[in-house]
């Protein structure tokens, strides 16, 4: 029965697993691949390599103290606990990712141990407590962050930058030898390829990052019972590598494309953003929902370029005139498209609708506040009532 058990139980760390590469690719490499610096499928690859590389060397301590942290007695994680558990956290993110959403692990994993300490009143509240306050705190700060520098900074830092997306791929591949090569496309810049390099080395960060922290909310419960943490690490990864290359599509489309149109300039901001904010929380212990971070970062750059006005000194200087928007320069000339956010002329207003879709930051801002309710809130009435039984 032991046995059955536990291997119900690594089926649901799997599922859970899954759906971890399914929402953390998208915060990670959104920006990269909304920008067209990378592809999906590319992004999948190094999600998959960096998020092993950070579970197998730092994310092992994180394992190996989360069912400690939470929780004053780590005796409540039994087999069946663990099982139920992972369940919530798996099917939580599950509706996430069904969604296109994705949902931030760390919130979703603690909601559902916190609700297991709650029911068993074991639950250290100073530890949740502290964690809560940082999640509540952090999202802002990365908000307002992007949104001051879309606001105020981003014209003068796009003019520093200067990275214009060329028609044509960003790389080909030059298979004339026995091992393809891959060198620049006919019309690649060396700036623009600068800056692809730098916003996919970025992700590879977040990615690595996610690995330290996330790779605990699978495979900890588990650990806990004794199954040796190498092997859940491999078979942790290795779910986590399949989400990514399967429903990680879906957020993907939903940070790069949906809620706001990321040139590479905007995308190395966003990017920069939430890593060092993740970087910072991480350094604190705090286990970080980047998530969520990289998600309102993104929306605070849109929202702030949306509401960029023109001052006196950049009129004086000739760099904007009052008063005009994309659309509008549009109506000018019939028949031309408009040009991409981040290379529209200096003199050019981006209007909201331009920049982000009001529609789609409601439906991730609330479905990321959803997820994590449903996992503490499906735990907490399983387990008391289980507690009551048992």
């Amino acid at each position: 029965m032991v046995e059955v058990l536990l291997l119900v139980g690594i089926v649901v760390a799997l599922f859970v697993g899954f759906n971890i590469g399914g929402s953390t690719t998208g915060p990670a490499f959104g920006p990269a691949v909304g920008s067209d610096a990378i592809s999906k499928t590319g992004a999948a690859a190094l999600m998959a390599v960096f998020f092993f590389v950070g579970a197998w060397t730092i994310g092992r301590r994180v394992v190996d103290t989360l069912g400690t942290e939470l929780v004053t007695d780590p005796g409540v994680f039994t087999i069946e606990s663990s099982i139920v558990v992972l369940f919530f956290i798996g099917g939580a993110l599950f509706v996430g990712n069904y969604f296109g959403v994705p949902a931030s692990t760390s919130m979703t994993a603690v909601g559902a141990i916190a609700g297991l300490g709650v029911a068993a009143g074991e639950l250290d509240w100073a530890v949740m407590g502290e964690i809560a306050i940082w999640w509540i705190v952090a999202p802002i700060v990365g908000f307002w962050t992007s949104g001051m520098i879309g606001r105020y900074l981003y014209p003068r830092i796009n003019r520093w930058v200067a990275i214009v997306s060329t028609p044509g791929p960003l790389l080909e591949f030059d298979r004339s030898g026995l091992v393809p090569r891959p060198k620049p496309g006919p019309n690649t810049t060396r700036r623009e390829l600068t800056g692809a390099i730098v916003v996919v080395a970025i992700g590879c960060l977040m990615a690595f990052s996610s690995g330290t922290s996330n790779i605990a909310n699978a495979i900890a419960p588990l650990v806990g019972v004794g199954v040796d943490i190498d092997v859940l690490i491999l078979l942790g990864c290795a779910a986590v590598a399949v989400g990514a290359f399967t429903i990680a599509r879906r957020t993907l489309d939903t940070l790069g494309n949906d809620i706001t149109d990321l040139p590479l300039t905007a995308a190395i901001i966003v990017a920069i953003v939430s890593s060092v904010i993740v970087v910072g929380l991480s350094a604190i212990g705090i286990p970080a929902s980047f998530v969520i971070i990289a998600t309102t970062s993104i929306v605070g750059l849109g929202w702030g370029r949306a509401t960029r006005t023109a001052t006196l000194a950049d009129v004086a200087r000739g760099e904007r005139s009052p008063n005009v928007s994309v659309g509008a320069l549009a109506a000018e000339e019939p028949g031309e498209d408009a040009p991409p956010i981040g290379e529209e002329p200096e003199d050019a207003m981006p209007s909201a609708s331009d920049l982000f879709d009001p529609a789609t930051t409601g439906r991730v801002i609330v479905m990321q506040n959803v997820v994590p309710i449903l996992s503490t809130a499906g735990a907490y009435v399983t387990f008391t009532l289980l507690f009551r039984i048992w």
